[in-house]
């Protein structure tokens, strides 16, 4: 039998388990990273924690809806078994919600074509081999980006200050996302450093010979998985080859202790397109598209 459980009456340690050793096991859906990137957060519950539901929830005007936090790749079902029907998960949820977004994780093998579940991609690497074999796969212009790379004289630099990664991705990255207000890099700022002291994520920076900070990203690291959740380029100084020896120099360390490089996922043609070139292939997966707001709702929504 499947509860909704709110997150004040959750048995934290039965559900974090249930994610810990669960077949779809994300970094994303433990009680800590919720707790920091949610607004609010329920959850749904089978049986004692068999497979949970975890669902970042707001409310307005009186209706609670489901929403996708920034700083959160991957959700959906967890379960302790591979024989799991997540079609009563999906039943609860749309009764519980008029309105449901949400990105579900890739291990989640829907069937169903219905116009709620809408597919997208992630590019993800094999880095199980040796570093030498994996560079051998990417193509010829990344290859090129790194010699362009060696003859400006990159320096990396591990586990740098957060607020100099944030500060670049908002001087950057950010002036092109103007929906991130300044309340999501707080957020941010509380989660690398909250990964950082539980040893789940690293900051890599790179810098030119100016010693100006020129590329930076933010790797969290669960299981055999590492994935990039937040990275930027400096775009003034982008066309020497910057981000691609930022991913090199990182698959180059983790590639001895992981199997998996996940890029986090993009199904923009040009960005998957770039991340392909480092020999990456892509995966499946679901978003959650779901409306069944009453018509006035809808009409104020696309009024505003």
């Amino acid at each position: 039998m499947i509860q909704y459980v709110e997150r004040k009456d959750l048995e934290v340690e039965k559900y974090d388990a249930c994610i810990d050793n669960s077949i779809q096991s994300r970094i994303y859906a433990f009680s800590w990273y919720l707790d920091i990137v949610a607004d609010n957060w329920d959850v749904l519950v089978l049986d004692d924690y068999k497979a949970v539901m975890p669902i970042p929830c707001r409310k307005k005007a009186g209706i609670k809806y489901v929403y996708p936090p920034l700083w959160l790749l991957e959700l959906g079902v967890f379960s302790l078994s591979e024989n799991i029907d997540y079609n009563p998960f999906f039943k609860l949820l749309f009764q519980k919600f008029k309105s449901v977004e949400s990105r579900l994780n890739s291990a989640i093998n829907i069937q169903e074509n219905t116009s709620c579940f809408v597919g997208k991609q992630m590019q993800i690497l094999l880095i199980s081999d040796d570093y030498n074999t994996i560079c051998n796969g990417y193509r010829k212009d990344r290859r090129k980006d790194l010699n362009k790379a060696k003859k400006v004289d990159l320096t990396e630099k591990w586990n740098d200050n957060p607020e100099k990664l944030i500060q670049l991705f908002k001087n950057n990255v950010g002036k092109r996302t103007p929906n991130i207000a300044d309340k999501d890099y707080l957020v941010l700022e509380e989660l690398i450093k909250i990964c950082l002291e539980k040893k789940v994520g690293e900051i890599l920076s790179v810098y030119n010979k100016e010693d100006r900070l020129v590329a930076s990203g933010f790797f969290l690291k669960h299981k055999k998985a590492v994935t990039i959740l937040v990275s930027s380029t400096d775009f003034k100084h982008r066309k020497n080859g910057v981000n691609t020896f930022l991913i090199d120099r990182a698959i180059y360390k983790f590639e001895k202790n992981f199997s998996i490089f996940n890029f986090g996922g993009s199904s923009m043609e040009s960005i998957a397109k770039y991340f392909l070139s480092f020999g990456a292939t892509s995966h499946n997966y679901k978003q959650i598209k779901y409306n069944n707001l009453p018509w006035f709702i809808k009409l104020l929504k696309k009024m505003s």
